[in-house]
C-alpha cells in the first residue's frame, strides 16, 4: 500500500465520485431486471462481464451455478478480508414509479439487494485501481451469492470453498457484509457485537380430524377448532415459557381450511416461523412447539403432522471484527453517523453461515432522508435502494480492505 495514508483517503474519495455515475446505471439495470433466488443468470453474467472489464480475476458457477467469487492480491501475501453481497429479489409485484421499474412481473428487488450487490462491485473496481497503482495491504476476495432469501446461499458459498483457498485465491480470515437499513439515516452505518439478527425456523402443520356435516358436529372431529386453539395456545410460549428478558418470536401467517360453508373438513393447515437469539432458545423453542400442538390436537381428537425447517442460525457478529468496524466507520462518518444499533432485529439473515466459521462483521447502511419522512421498509412493493447511500457503502467497503482508520 501507499507511504502516504493520507493520499490514499483523498485518491479513494475521488475515485469513488468518478464513478458514480457507473454505479448508478448499474444498480438500475439490476433493479430492471430481478431475480428470484438461484435464478440469477443475468445478474450473475452482468457482475462477471464488469469484473472482466476491470481486469479482477474471478470465478463462476458457484452455490448452484450463479455464485461468483473474485480476488485481488495484496502485497503482503497471506490471508485475505472477504466482503459479500447478495444478489436475488423477491416474488412482490413492485409500485414504484420510476424509469427503471422491475421488467420481470411479480419480481422485484424489495431488499435491497441490487444496492448491495452493487456496492460490492464498486469496491472491487477501485481497489482494483489501488491495488495496480501501489498494491493493497492485504488480498481481498469479494462474494457475490445467490439466493439469501430462504435458500441458504452464502451456505452452498462456504460448503464450496470460498472462505478457504479451495477456489481462487488464499483463505478468508475475516468477512464484512451490509444491508441496505431505512431506519437509520441517511450517511450513517451501525452495528452491534453478538447477536444482530435471528436464527428463522419454520413450521407447517397438518391438523387432521374427521369431516362431518356443519349441522353435526359431535359426529366430526373438528380440526379447524384443533387448529385456532393450537394457533392461540403457541401464544403462550413466549407469554408464559421466556424469560420476558429473553427474545423470542412464535408468528402463524398462513392458514387454509375446507371448501364449503356446511362442511366440517378433514384437514387444516397453518405455517409461520419461530424466531430466537440462542441456540439454547431456539431448541427449547422447537420441542415446545411440538408438545403444544400435538397435545391440543390430541384434546380434539385430532392427529398433528409437524414438517419442521430449521432456517439460517443467528447472525452472531464478532466483537473483535465490530471492533475494528466501528474504528474504520467513526474515521469515515464520525462518532455520530457510526452508531451502535441498541437491540437486535428478529429478521434472519444468511450472512450468519460466515460468521459461524470466521470472524465477521455485519453491519446496517442508512436510507432515511429526512426523520420526519419515513422511507419505504424493505420487503413492501414501494421499496427502492437509496441510490444516494452508494457512495459511502463502497468507502465502507474499501476502507474496511484498505484498513484506514483501523489503526
Amino acid at each position: 500500500m501507499p507511504a502516504d495514508l493520507t493520499r490514499v483517503e483523498n485518491h479513494l474519495s475521488e475515485l469513488i465520485a468518478e464513478d458514480m455515475g457507473f454505479l448508478r446505471r448499474f444498480r438500475h439495470d439490476l433493479h430492471a431486471h430481478p431475480e428470484l433466488r438461484y435464478e440469477e443468470k443475468r445478474t450473475s453474467s452482468r457482475v462477471r462481464d464488469e469484473l472482466a472489464a476491470a481486469r479482477i480475476e474471478h470465478t463462476g458457477g458457484l452455490a448452484g451455478g450463479t455464485g461468483v467469487l473474485a480476488f485481488i492480491p495484496g502485497s503482503s501475501g497471506g490471508a485475505a478480508i472477504g466482503l459479500r453481497a447478495d444478489m436475488d429479489a423477491l416474488p412482490i409485484t413492485e409500485e414504484n414509479e420510476v424509469e427503471y421499474v422491475s421488467t420481470n412481473p411479480g419480481v422485484m428487488h424489495a431488499c435491497g439487494h441490487d444496492g448491495h450487490t452493487t456496492i460490492c462491485l464498486g469496491a472491487a473496481r477501485i481497489l482494483k485501481r489501488l491495488a495496480d497503482e501501489g498494491g493493497l495491504p492485504r488480498s481481498v476476495k469479494f462474494l457475490f451469492q445467490p439466493a439469501e432469501e430462504g435458500g441458504a446461499g452464502g451456505k452452498r458459498m462456504v460448503e464450496d470453498g470460498c472462505l478457504t483457498d479451495k477456489v481462487l485465491g488464499p483463505r478468508i480470515d475475516e468477512m464484512f457484509g451490509l444491508h441496505c437499513w431505512p431506519t437509520l439515516p441517511l450517511g450513517s452505518v451501525a452495528t452491534r457485537p453478538g447477536p444482530l439478527l435471528a436464527a428463522t425456523d419454520h413450521f407447517t402443520v397438518t391438523m387432521r380430524g374427521k369431516m362431518g356435516h356443519a349441522a353435526s358436529p359431535h359426529f366430526a372431529h373438528d380440526p379447524i377448532v384443533a387448529a385456532a386453539e393450537a394457533v392461540m395456545a403457541l401464544q403462550s410460549i413466549v407469554s408464559r415459557n421466556v424469560d420476558p428478558l429473553e427474545s423470542m418470536v412464535v408468528s402463524v401467517t398462513k392458514i387454509h381450511a375446507g371448501t364449503a360453508y356446511n362442511v366440517i373438513p378433514e384437514a387444516v393447515e397453518f405455517a409461520g416461523t419461530l424466531r430466537t437469539l440462542t441456540d439454547e432458545l431456539r431448541r427449547f423453542g422447537r420441542t415446545r412447539f411440538y408438545e403444544t400442538v400435538i397435545n391440543v390436537a390430541a384434546i380434539h381428537r385430532c392427529v398433528a403432522e409437524i414438517e419442521w425447517e430449521q432456517g439460517y442460525p443467528v447472525t452472531r457478529n464478532d466483537p473483535g471484527a465490530v471492533e475494528a468496524f466501528f474504528k474504520v466507520a467513526r474515521h469515515a462518518v464520525g462518532e455520530e453517523k457510526a452508531t451502535l444499533y441498541p437491540v437486535p432485529c428478529m429478521g434472519g439473515e444468511d450472512f450468519s453461515y460466515y460468521c459461524n466459521e470466521v470472524p465477521s462483521c455485519f453491519f446496517l447502511l442508512g436510507q432515511q432522508r429526512k426523520a420526519d419522512e419515513p422511507y419505504p421498509m424493505v420487503h413492501t412493493p414501494r421499496f427502492n435502494f437509496n441510490d444516494d447511500s452508494l457512495a459511502l457503502g463502497v468507502e465502507m467497503f474499501c476502507r474496511l480492505a484498505l484498513g484506514i482508520g483501523r489503526g
